[in-house]
């Protein structure tokens, strides 16, 4: 089969000829539909503290269909459309049991969608309604991130809402929170890009330019957040969520950031601002962003900005490394 595979810390990702998957007991190999494009594989393809080994194949937001199953597999056969979450666990300890199997002690991230196959377990793939299409099913992942983020967060019905960065987390962050409740949402951003896919996912402001964007952020909402969501991940960004929120208000920081970062501790002790961070997702959210699509909802679709080939992939990944027009790229192996 073709795959884009990494070959090491700033190199360009390589399609090339490798090995068919074949599927062990409880596993099925799937046939790639559609791989989002995630900016974590942009950071674990240049910094060394993800590990990646060379000849991996990247992609971990794919959907597809099941094309061969091992022994053991029951609930699945071939033919069945599927999405894959990409945490995988043993499956049967208690964080497993209760959907949460990003903090097993086994817990793996699974690859494979930047390839024409991927393998997986059984037990992690979940399947597509008839609603549902290829593409919605590598959206689920990003919008089971953005869920648990405002799931963390205490989100009350008529809060206002900062989001710092119009990325695909801090959209669908957007959708979340106004389809949960919220009262005003305004997303700040260094450019204008995103301003009018953003207004469309449930942002009701959108900020950028020169002006301060606190500043900007409090006149419109008419004092401070009460919850801010970090969704850039670089230095200083806690720090400015800090300065948005109110007095016993919540920050809740997703940004993937693996760079030191300071902020100064009594801006945030002199509101009594509740720090909380977020990462991955439950199982139950997965199954609610599925739901969300499958039922009808259609600002995720928004995200998708463009659809690409396997052989375009190097080029493109590439060109996301620096801010574009570009939200949510999709490949089709």
């Amino acid at each position: 089969m073709k795959a884009a595979v990494f070959h090491g810390l700033g190199r360009k990702l390589c399609v090339e000829t490798v090995p068919d998957p074949e599927p062990g007991p409880g596993e099925v190999v799937v046939k790639v539909g559609r791989c989002g494009i995630c900016g974590s594989d942009l950071h674990m393809t240049e910094d060394p503290m993800f590990g990646i080994p060379p000849g991996a194949v990247l992609g971990h937001e794919f959907a597809g269909e099941v094309a061969a199953v091992g022994l053991g597999v029951e609930r699945l056969q071939v033919g069945d459309r599927v999405s894959v979450p990409p945490i995988k666990g043993c499956g049967h300890c208690a964080t497993c049991l209760a959907g949460e199997p990003a903090w097993c002690l086994e817990m793996s991230l699974i690859g494979g969608g930047y390839g024409q196959y991927a393998l997986a377990l059984e037990r992690q793939c979940v399947r597509l309604p008839g609603s549902a299409s290829l593409a919605d099913g590598a959206l689920i992942e990003p919008l089971a991130v953005a869920l648990h983020g405002v799931m963390k967060s205490g989100l009350q019905p008529g809060d206002k809402v900062v989001i710092l960065g119009a990325g695909p987390i801090g959209l669908a962050t957007a959708f979340w929170v106004r389809r949960m409740g919220a009262g005003a949402v305004v997303i700040t951003d260094l450019e204008r890009f995103q301003e009018e896919r953003a207004m469309t996912m449930g942002a009701t402001a959108f900020v950028a330019g020169d002006e301060d964007h606190v500043v900007q952020a409090d006149r419109i909402l008419g004092g401070k957040a009460d919850i801010v969501f970090e969704c850039v991940g670089v230095p200083g960004m806690i720090a400015q969520s800090v300065e948005h929120v109110r007095v016993h208000g919540t920050v809740l920081v997703q940004g993937l950031c693996t760079r030191p970062d300071s902020f100064i501790p009594f801006k945030a002790l002199s509101k009594e601002a509740r720090i909380q961070f977020a990462a991955f997702f439950k199982t139950q959210e997965y199954e609610a962003s599925l739901d969300a699509l499958s039922a009808g909802a259609v600002e995720p679709r928004a995200l998708i900005t463009d659809t690409i080939t396997l052989d375009q992939l190097p080029d493109t990944f590439e060109a996301l490394r620096k801010r574009t027009h570009q939200c949510k790229v999709m490949v089709a192996p």
